[in-house]
């Protein structure tokens, strides 16, 4: 899916569950997003090398902590810049930014709000279309 190409926040590359490789660590963020300025075009690979500027992670009880303790690190070391955790059984969202090589949370958000979360606080998200089944 790219944004950009009518109604979402222009300037965007999204993809669904991209193997990522920062060096030893090969990680597969649920979504994850690239600036069209830092990949242009959609390149034709098994994984990406270039790190995404952000990232969402769906948390389950099985995954959770792996998320939060294991990926978000790494994610930051590799200067990911944005990382939204989203947790549908608790109906949370959490919007976390890279501030001086650590994660900072700059958003959280429950139940079915209206949010404009970084990096795409130019579009309002209804949270109830994350819950809907």
């Amino acid at each position: 899916m790219g944004w950009g190409d009518g109604g979402g926040p222009g300037g965007w590359v999204i993809l669904n569950e991209p193997e990522v490789h920062f060096g030893e660590h090969v990680l597969v963020p649920d979504l994850a997003g690239w600036r069209r300025e830092r990949m242009p075009e959609l390149p034709d690979v098994a994984f990406f090398e270039l790190a995404p500027d952000w990232v969402c992670e769906v948390l389950s009880p099985s995954t959770a902590g792996f998320d939060r303790v294991k990926k978000l690190p790494i994610y930051a070391a590799h200067g990911v810049a944005h990382a939204w955790l989203v947790d549908p059984s608790e109906k949370t969202l959490e919007v976390l930014e890279l501030t001086e090589g650590s994660r900072t949370l700059v958003g959280a958000y429950q139940g079915d709000v209206q949010v404009r979360a970084t990096p795409f606080a130019m579009v309002e998200l209804p949270l109830a279309r994350l819950w809907a089944r």
